[in-house]
């Protein structure tokens, strides 16, 4: 039985992308990042900006609109968000990242 009676919501699995630019850096799972939201569009815009994530992975939606799928590192339910399942795994356009490179990657106190 279709979850929404009648209506058939079948929707495709889209691969995710391989890679993506953000100025002279291109971004891809595994990439380590800081999170530094330009809006504050909700609650987890505040609560996690500064905070180090690593890349899961990145996906086009049915808007066409690229976002990076993040686990947070410091999350001790971080397997869970690499499992998809909800409220472990974010979502962040690439403008809202700062990439890490390897001797930049120790936490904010000011975050």
């Amino acid at each position: 039985m279709p979850l929404f009676g009648d209506v058939p919501w079948e929707f495709e699995r889209r691969a995710g992308l391989a890679s993506v630019r953000r100025g002279d850096v291109d971004l891809k799972p595994g990439d380590r990042v800081r999170l530094r939201p330009r809006g504050q569009a909700d609650a987890f815009d505040i609560i996690l900006a500064g905070h180090t994530a690593t890349i899961e992975s990145i996906e086009r939606d049915f808007e066409n609109r690229i976002h990076l799928a993040v686990t947070i590192d410091e999350d001790p339910g971080r397997d869970l968000g690499l499992a998809h399942k909800p409220g472990h795994r974010f979502f962040f356009d690439p403008e809202d990242v700062e990439p890490l490179d390897r001797g930049n990657s120790a936490p904010e106190e000011d975050a």
